[in-house]
């Protein structure tokens, strides 16, 4: 039953717009892919990471950003970040025991425009731990262009060797400092407004996103 509500909410958060039904799992990529994600902790003295400071109204998030094994995503957010796309967004879309959403619309739930989207790269490995960023996106494969969310709990079925549609979400890195911030945003009361659900009542600021030290 929990799964089913899960499923439904996924709908509701990440398909943000109609989009085609691609049923073909997506090719394999031309980049090395991790064999076996087998932790949520993320090891940034591996290398290939880039790390961001995301400053909340509520607080810090440090994101350790993928280069290795999401290299499109992870450039993608790069751009959004150094163009300072993020300024004054919110995160508008929050369910408890799932994730939190943001990086597509400000206070007044205006979506500014984005660029292009860009190839999905769920086949690199990447699992959705809690506290690991992906992509959000609409029905179609690869149509993601700035929104991402981050995950509160393991969310296995948006993986994609587990996902419905064959594909899942692309995970592109994780929070190394500041799930206490994400568990806090989490938590925050929740309504509708304009047709969207799960809106929080008080906006979760996104003041900024800048690169910062992964040390």
């Amino acid at each position: 039953m929990l799964r089913s509500l899960l499923v439904s909410a996924l709908s509701l958060s990440m398909l943000i717009s109609c989009g085609s039904d691609e049923s073909t799992p997506p090719p394999a990529p031309s980049y090395p892919v991790l064999e076996n994600d087998d932790t949520a902790a993320i090891d940034v003295s591996r290398g290939n990471y880039a790390c961001y400071s995301m400053v909340t109204s509520l607080g810090n998030i440090t994101i350790a950003i993928d280069e290795k094994y999401a290299p499109k995503t992870s450039a993608n957010f790069k751009n959004y970040a150094v163009l300072g796309f993020y300024d004054d967004l919110i995160f508008h879309r929050v369910i408890k025991g799932f994730m939190i959403q943001g990086g597509g619309f400000d206070a007044g739930l205006n979506r500014p425009e984005t660029g292009q989207p860009i190839e999905i790269e769920s086949r690199n490995g990447l699992k959705n731990y809690r506290g690991r960023i992906a992509m959000a996106r609409t029905s179609a494969p690869n149509s993601a262009t700035s929104q991402f969310f981050i995950n509160t709990v393991y969310n296995d079925f948006l993986n994609q060797p587990s996902a419905a549609d064959g594909y899942g979400y692309t995970v592109f890195g994780g929070v190394i400092d500041g799930m206490d911030v994400v568990d806090a945003i989490e938590s925050v009361a929740t309504g509708s407004v304009g047709g969207m659900s799960d809106v929080p009542v008080e906006p979760v600021v996104i003041n900024s996103v800048r690169e910062a030290s992964c040390s």
